[in-house]
């Protein structure tokens, strides 16, 4: 901690500016912003020009660990920002390495109509490690708009 303190005295000192340490990381209140400008960009132009531009990487729905996913009722992934692999595929068995069946919990939730967080573990797209994580989904419609943090 002390190292940190002297570098940002020093990049005072010399007119720099330094990243504010942790800001790697997506926040909870990212990721919940994140959300609501998804919902807002489906709102307007609809669901399938939106995942479009939420399956683009580096775009305007990614930001550090931070990404746009959409999953439907049924457990199909209809947007990735971080892994467009996963887009169009059945994952209502997926499974952590918990054994947690994060997406039968997910659709779950999503069913009772009202926003949440879920807490699982997933693959860091930056680290692309392993790492718990909490998800903060949105139901719209059948489907869920979701956004996450990891910890």
């Amino acid at each position: 901690m002390k190292v940190h303190k002297i570098a940002a005295a020093i990049a005072l000192l010399v007119g720099v500016s330094l990243p504010a340490f942790g800001a790697e990381h997506a926040t909870k209140d990212e990721a919940m912003a994140m959300v609501k400008k998804a919902v807002a960009l489906i709102n307007e132009v609809g669901p399938e020009k939106a995942y479009a531009e939420f399956d683009v990487k580096g775009g305007k729905f990614t930001d550090r660990d931070l990404y746009v996913v959409v999953y439907s009722l049924t457990g199909k992934v209809l947007a990735h920002g971080a892994n467009a692999k996963l887009i169009g595929k059945d994952m209502i068995n997926a499974q952590d390495v918990d054994g947690v069946y994060y997406v039968k919990d997910r659709v779950a939730l999503a069913a009772k109509k009202a926003d949440f967080w879920q807490d699982y573990k997933f693959v860091n797209p930056v680290t692309k490690k392993i790492a718990p994580k909490e998800m903060f989904c949105h139901p719209m419609n059948d489907y869920a708009v979701c956004a996450g943090v990891y910890k």
